[in-house]
């Protein structure tokens, strides 16, 4: 696979050779996105695999999102940063549709994501989730769920598996070191 960058950050562009994907245009989501975005996760929602979002919390929430959309301008994946303190935010929400997988998209989105999340100065993306493959070949190892802050499991009460959850923990960080022995500690004496 090849891979022809034009640009960089989030109004790149990228073609993969050979794979049938001819543009990908990653950039901040925009309010006409929300039902794109909203399809896409109850996609994944209705197999118990990410937490169903409705189109109220979509819209409050639009500009932690991004999206990945094909040269027809079409939404083929979305992903969002949520900032939970000064040095830690959760990487949620990665969907890409199932005529885009395989295609480097969700990779891309990830990527972005941690862009985004250094130029903002965290120094920690966490994720749940229940590829966790995935997320290790893009920089995140695994975390035992208990060493993140109380405070992240507020979404994970809405989700119909709570809380007999199997989903990973996994972090990515500036220093690629353990993060959550400090960062986790201070969030949960700070009143996070």
């Amino acid at each position: 696979m090849v891979c022809v960058r034009a640009g960089h950050g989030k109004n790149a562009r990228t073609r993969i050779r050979g794979l049938g994907v001819p543009r990908l245009n990653i950039r901040p989501a925009r309010v006409g996105d929300v039902p794109a975005i909203c399809d896409l996760i109850r996609t994944f929602a209705d197999r118990k695999l990410m937490i169903r979002r409705s189109l109220g919390e979509l819209y409050e929430s639009i500009r932690e999102f991004l999206v990945a959309t094909d040269e027809d301008g079409t939404v083929v994946g979305c992903v969002a940063l949520h900032v939970f303190w000064q040095d830690l935010a959760e990487l949620k929400c990665l969907a890409v549709s199932e005529r885009a997988q395989g295609r480097g998209v969700g990779r891309r989105l990830v990527e972005e994501c941690w862009d985004a999340a250094r130029e903002l100065e965290i120094k920690s993306v966490f994720t749940l989730t229940y590829v966790a493959e995935f997320f290790e070949k893009c920089g995140y190892h695994r975390i035992e769920k208990a060493d993140l802050p109380h405070k992240i499991w507020n979404e994970c009460v809405r989700c119909p598996l709570f809380p007999n959850c199997n989903e990973n923990a996994l972090i990515r960080t500036v220093d690629a070191a353990p993060a959550l022995a400090g960062a986790g500690l201070e969030l949960a004496t700070a009143g996070a």
